[in-house]
């Protein structure tokens, strides 16, 4: 798990795993995203499956998936709810990072 800090309250990281959500939890997140649409790729966990896990740790979390379209109006809004309800510091993640890291500065303009 390659964890990359944009800011304070925003970090990255490509494709979690349900064991990863420990350490995750250890450093102190409080929230995650998730970028990626289930079935992306083989062997990819499940969204469902994170999101169990992180709540049995007290992590909150939201699926905002950016598919082949690209980061999307309804993906940005959907960031920008995820980022006005949940608590911070917040990891989102995908296959890369880069898309979660795309959607993040697209919500900029608009959070101020």
């Amino acid at each position: 798990m390659d964890i990359r800090a944009i800011n304070d309250e925003y970090s990255v990281s490509g494709q979690i795993t349900v064991e990863d959500l420990d350490t995750i939890a250890a450093l102190g997140f409080k929230s995650i995203v998730c970028h990626r649409p289930d079935h992306e790729e083989a062997g990819q966990p499940e969204f469902s499956a994170i999101a169990a896990r992180a709540k049995e740790l007290g992590v909150e979390s939201a699926h905002v998936p950016v598919g082949p379209m690209g980061v999307t109006v309804e993906a940005v809004n959907g960031m920008v709810d995820a980022l006005d309800e949940l608590p911070r510091p917040m990891l989102g993640y995908c296959r890369s990072g880069m898309r979660s890291t795309k959607t993040y500065e697209q919500t900029q303009h608009i959070r101020g």
